[in-house]
C-alpha cells in the first residue's frame, strides 16, 4: 500500500483557524467586486492557521476545486498543482 492509497488522518482540522469561521466565507460566489474581498478575508483567516499545509495538502490530494483551502483559491491551487508537477522528478 502507497501513501496515497493510505486514508489522510483529518486530526489536523481541530487546530485550524477557520473552525470558528463562517464556512461561507471560504467560498466566495465570485473574484470581482465583494468576492475579491470576500476571498482575501478567508485568505486573512489562512495567513494566521497553524496547519494550513495540512490543508492545502488535503485539497490537492482530494481534488477539491472550489473555495479557499491553505490560503489559494481554486485557480491557485490549479497553478501550485502544475508549478508543482512541472519540477517534480520524473521516474526514468
Amino acid at each position: 500500500m502507497n501513501k496515497s492509497d493510505q486514508p489522510q488522518s483529518l486530526e489536523w482540522v481541530h487546530d485550524a483557524a477557520c473552525r470558528d469561521e463562517d464556512p461561507e466565507l471560504f467560498f466566495p460566489v465570485s473574484d470581482m467586486g465583494p468576492g475579491s474581498q470576500q476571498a482575501a478575508q478567508a485568505k486573512a483567516v489562512c495567513a494566521r492557521c497553524p496547519v494550513r499545509d495540512q490543508c492545502l495538502s488535503y485539497a490537492l490530494d482530494n481534488g477539491l476545486d472550489f473555495g479557499i483551502f491553505g490560503g489559494l483559491t481554486q485557480e491557485e491551487r490549479r497553478e501550485f498543482a502544475r508549478r508543482r508537477s512541472e519540477s517534480a522528478p520524473r521516474a526514468a
